[in-house]
């Protein structure tokens, strides 16, 4: 009998010797830094350890699948796991890696909108970020039911994508970044209206004349003057008269193509946006404009201006009277000497 009580202690002694390496070895797996270089990994729902674990072996993130499913199962017990788009910055241990997993720290595409631009313009930048088709952006940007959706009262959401920089996980999709944009604007025009003087224009009246100040200057100290030369002229009846609307209008009537200049025709058409022809705002934004050309559309200067022309310097000269504006015309854009 004690031959064989010796003999048990043994084999307990050498399994408990055998486990405690087993368990040292896996955790040494699990805190071992491993991989080349950064790698990006996508992790669909539902997803469970093993195809995890297959899906970063794959990827050259971890050594060994197995190993890895013992390391999140040993010593990560209850884990979840998200699932995203992650880019592991490789060299990584299995536990740091399921840590970032846990945290769902997922990869973010990063992605600037510029002030000023149009839909069609900004389809493009988002085109380029992987995270929407700029054919499939375009085909909501421009739909009455899209901004309908989105709580805006116009027959697309020209005017109202915010521009900022923005950074989006994969998958978020076209109408995602929609109506995060949308959001962003509204916030925007909150802000604005909160500290504006002027409480006539509604919502999209001044999304409008910011739109149009936003393409007439990129001035920040002339925004406020611009928007006092539009009220002015709104409140006398006098025709806005601004070429960036001329422009939108023979951007919809020849499916925005445009040559770069404006010509005769372009003045005399008969157009809703056509501010020579028209009194009064057009229908809606022509671009996207910042809180900037918001505020200033709210809280213009007090001026007695009523014109404003170039003087090709990214600057205007501006005026109360045609007799000042004639002379200005004449020696910045005719070049005639006073």
């Amino acid at each position: 009998m004690k031959k064989v009580a010796l003999a048990l202690l043994v084999l307990l002694a050498l399994a408990g010797g055998a486990a405690a390496v087993v368990y040292l070895r896996a955790k040494q797996f699990a805190d071992a830094p491993f991989g080349q270089k950064p790698v990006v990994v996508e992790i669909g729902k539902s997803s469970g350890p093993q195809h995890i674990a297959k899906l970063l072996s794959g990827a050259g993130a971890v050594a060994d699948a197995d190993g890895f499913v013992r390391t999140l199962r040993w010593f990560h017990r209850g884990a979840v796991l998200k699932a995203g788009e992650y880019e592991l910055a490789l060299p990584m241990s299995p536990t740091q890696i399921i840590d970032q997993l846990v945290r769902g720290e997922i990869l973010l595409h990063r992605f600037t909108v510029p002030e000023g631009l149009r839909v069609d313009e900004i389809a493009p930048i988002i085109g380029a970020s992987g995270l929407c088709a700029e054919a499939d952006f375009l085909k909501l940007a421009r739909s009455g039911e899209e901004a309908k959706k989105l709580g805006v009262t116009a027959t697309s959401l020209e005017g109202y994508l915010f521009p900022d920089t923005y950074s989006m996980p994969k998958g978020i999709g076209c109408q995602g970044i929609l109506t995060k944009m949308v959001s962003n604007a509204r916030a925007a025009l909150t802000q604005a209206r909160g500290t504006g003087l002027d409480k006539k224009l509604t919502d999209a009246e001044v999304m409008t004349l910011a739109s149009i100040i936003e393409k007439e200057t990129g001035q920040a100290e002339e925004r406020p003057r611009i928007s006092c030369v539009f009220h002015n002229r709104m409140r006398i009846g006098m025709p806005l008269q601004t070429d960036p609307t001329v422009i939108y209008a023979h951007l919809l009537t020849f499916d925005f193509q445009w040559d770069g200049k404006i010509h005769r025709s372009d003045l005399d058409r008969e157009h809703p946006y056509n501010t020579y022809k028209v009194r009064g705002l057009p229908p809606g934004p022509i671009a996207s404009p910042g809180l900037a050309a918001m505020s200033a559309a709210v809280s213009p200067l007090t001026c007695k201006d009523l014109y404003f022309v170039s003087k090709n310097d990214h600057t205007h000269v501006f005026c109360p009277d045609l007799k000042c504006h004639s002379a200005n015309v004449a020696k910045y854009q005719l070049g005639q000497k006073g």
